[in-house]
């Protein structure tokens, strides 16, 4: 099963799914496979086609949990609150919501992917 944040909502799409395209909200992605063991991804955004067999995500950025930087994320979220209280361009003010919006995705995978492996005793 693969389970993503699309634009209208959460989508979980099992073996044999209808086809379909939609785009994907940054955050995390879920792989469930059939042992129940479960792969964590952090995606940008991006678009997700589901065919009966086959589930293809594009993406800018796609990036396994255990990769993700969480110090980098937490850094990176702080700058773009500060850019929000310091700048009163529009540019900046979009720029930061995006930015702080893919750090708490990124912080959100992690936290997720931690609960997973102390749930599997990794």
């Amino acid at each position: 099963m693969v389970i993503a944040s699309g634009e209208a909502g959460e989508l979980g799409i099992m073996p044999r799914h209808a086809p379909l395209i939609t785009r994907l909200r940054c955050g995390q992605v879920r792989v469930v496979r059939e042992d129940g063991d479960e792969e964590l991804l952090y995606v940008s955004g991006g678009l997700m086609e589901v065919q009966p067999h086959v589930v293809t995500i594009l993406a800018d950025v796609a990036t396994r949990a255990a990769d993700l930087d969480e110090a980098a994320a937490e850094a990176a979220r702080q700058s773009a609150e500060r850019t929000l209280a310091e700048n009163d361009s529009p540019l900046d003010y979009a720029k930061a919501h995006v930015e702080i919006a893919q750090a708490e995705a990124k912080l959100a995978t992690l936290k997720r992917f931690r609960q997973v492996r102390k749930k599997l005793n990794l």
